[in-house]
Parts: structure tokens; sequence; C-alpha cells
């Protein structure tokens, strides 16, 4: 009998031990569902993309952002877009004082901005470093375009000033800078170009007029000397002054040569390519008129997204810029703005390629910082004032 009662309280025993096990693995493996189910519906990153820009500029996020989130679905974009005006620069100025302070991270992920604004951080360490190891698709990128902004931020789309002309009154455009100049002393008061402090395209003229005559790399010199050596190209401004639109009257704006283009009132002016490309194709010019770029090539620039250094989301933002210099994104960017790809032309699908082959020979980008300025001022006493 006392056997047979510790076999049986044996065998009770072994059997709630074996219970216990079993409760032990299935909580366990609930645990382990548990877990699973959590990191597949953990939160996604979020990053903050501030940008600025026009409606246009604003569209073509709106269509790039859902299509990068979907290529990643662990990432989400916050577009912040920032008024026309003085908020891109306030936004700059935040950077700028949160590192002065100490801060150690900021709600600014990604950033877009202009040259000017990413000088204005170099020196005190804003902006991330970026290269192919972080950004593989940086290889698709002309390298001379990261070098001028020591790799500080990715040229992701850009436009140049070209020369914009009426076929049916000029069949053969000029090919250079000097056919060009001729081209006007024999076609009395049918080009134009702005006033270069109201609009690129009239800048980029009168830049090109002077600085044809100095050494290739004084487009990167911001030494206050090198404007002693600026007397020949004002030289050519004032001589060219008579034969320009109505004996020297220069249109105000961008927007003013390509009215005057457009009516006829002028056969040629100078034309920021996106701006051009655009209006032909909304038909605001006659369908006549034609783009082309002449040598050395007038002035041009990118616009740069950039990684502001306190963020805390860099791989992410990383991640964002490297999709944004895909063929696939880049479509979008030409598509919608009409400008130029970050990415070499070679890289671009060949219809692409082909339809814009008018205007992709290349430019060269200024760099020359408050000397424009002074430009300015002396274009406005020897030329405007001169006439």
């Amino acid at each position: 009998m006392l056997k047979g009662k510790t076999l049986a309280l044996a065998a009770t025993a072994m059997a709630v031990a074996l219970s216990g096990c079993g409760k032990v693995e299935q909580a366990a493996s609930n645990g382990s569902a548990q877990g699973s189910a959590q990191t597949s519906s953990a939160k996604p990153v979020e990053i903050n993309f501030y940008f600025s820009g026009s409606a246009n500029v604003k569209e073509m996020w709106e269509t790039l952002a859902p299509q990068f989130e979907k290529a990643n679905p662990g990432i989400k974009v916050k577009l912040v877009h920032l008024p026309d005006g003085q908020a891109e620069g306030a936004a700059v100025d935040k950077l700028l004082g949160a590192k002065k302070a100490g801060q150690k991270s900021i709600d600014i992920d990604v950033f877009e901005t202009g040259l000017s604004n990413l000088t204005k951080g170099e020196k005190d360490g804003v902006w991330q470093k970026l290269d192919q190891t972080i950004i593989p698709n940086l290889s698709k990128v002309d390298s001379a375009y990261m070098n001028d902004v020591h790799q500080l931020a990715v040229p992701y789309r850009a436009s140049s000033v070209v020369l914009a002309y009426n076929s049916k009154n000029v069949p053969t455009p000029p090919k250079t800078a000097d056919e060009l100049y001729d081209w006007i002393r024999k076609h009395p008061g049918k080009f134009a170009y702005n006033d270069p402090a109201t609009g690129g395209s009239g800048s980029s003229f009168v830049q090109t007029a002077i600085y044809n005559f100095l050494p290739p790399d004084a487009i990167h010199n911001e030494d206050p000397a090198i404007m002693k050596q600026w007397d020949k190209g004002f030289a050519l401004l004032k001589e060219l002054g008579p034969f320009m639109y109505q004996k020297g009257v220069y249109p105000k704006k961008n927007q003013g040569t390509l009215d005057i283009l457009a009516s006829g009132e002028v056969d040629m002016i100078p034309a920021w390519s996106d701006m051009g490309l655009e209006q032909l194709s909304k038909k605001m010019l006659p369908e006549t008129v034609k783009l082309t770029q002449i040598q050395p090539a007038f002035t041009g620039g990118p616009s740069y997204i950039a990684i502001p250094a306190m963020s805390e989301k860099k791989e992410a933002s990383q991640k964002f810029i490297n999709y944004a210099l895909t063929p696939e994104a880049q479509t979008v960017v030409i598509n919608k703005m009409y400008g130029y790809p970050g990415i070499k032309w070679s890289e671009m699908p060949d219809e692409l390629q082909k339809k814009f082959e008018s205007v992709a020979k290349g430019y060269r980008t200024f760099t020359i910082g408050s000397l424009g300025d002074e430009i300015n001022k002396r274009w406005q006493r020897e030329v405007a004032g001169g006439n």
C-alpha cells in the first residue's frame, strides 16, 4: 500500500511538472510572438525636411516624398514648406543659434538651401560632410559641383542661363560670346538683358562679359583685389549699351526680358533655362523661340540638400538624399521643375537627354560672394547711368 501511494504521488508530481513546462513554453512562445508583433508595428522614423520655393517646388516634393516612403517603409518624411522671403534665412539662423548654444540635437533633419546659406554655416560646423560611403548615388553627381560646396551638400537639381532666341528671325544663333557681341552690334535694338540687380539672367550676362577677360579660376575668387581687373569687361558693356533694346533700356526682372521676346520687340535675350522651357511648354512663348548655350557658358547653379550636423536621424536622412539622386526621382525633378538633373545627364533616360539636348551643355558656377553686389553698383553707375 505504501509503495502504491508513493508511485501515485510521484506520477502526480511529474504531471504537474510537465504541465508547468508546457505553460513556460507557451508563455515563451507567446512572448516571442508579441515581441515580433511589436517589432513589425514599431513606429517609423520620421524626418523633418525643411524647404522653400514656389508652388512647383512644393508639388515636386509632395510627389517625391510618398515615392520614397513606399520604397523605404520604415521612414516617414514630414514636409515643412517655408514661405518665400525671410523664412529660409531664419531657419539657418536657428541652426546657427542652436550650434553656438551647445545644443546636441535639432528638429531639422534635411534642409534645402542655396550656396550662400551653406557658406554661412560652414565655419560653425552646421552641416554634415557627405560622401559616397553614406550616400552611394553621389557617384552619379559631377564631383566639381560637390567641390564647390566642400562636400557639405548635394546638388539635386539645377538651372542655368542660356540664350533664348526667335529662330524665325535668327536661323543661326551665336555659338560663342564673341559671336554674340558681334550679333548685338549688327542688330541694333534686337537684344535685351534685364537690370542685373533685378534678376539672375541679366546678372549672368554682365558677369560673363566681365569675367571672360579674366583667368578661368577667377570665377571662384572672392578677394576684392580682383575688382581692379574688371575694366575691360565694363568697357565692353558700356560700348554695347547703345545697341541694346531701345538704345539702352534694361527691363526689370527675368520675366521682363521674356515678355519682350514673346511680344517680338526683341529677337534674343539671356534667360533662365527652366523659365524658358516652362513658358515654351505652356505656350507663353512663341514656338519659334529656341534655347541654346554659348561658349564660354553663361552662369548657372544648383539647389542643394544638406543634413544638419545636429540631426539625430542622419541614417534616414542619408537614405532620403540617396533616393533623390536616383534616375527615377530625378525624372520627377525634371518634369516638375523643367530644370537640369542633379546627376549627370548620361545617367538619365535617353528620351530626356534628347529633349533637353539644346540646353544640356553645362554651365559655370560663379562663387564670387559679395563681389556680385559691387558689380551691380558699378554697372548702375557706368553702364545704365552712362547712357
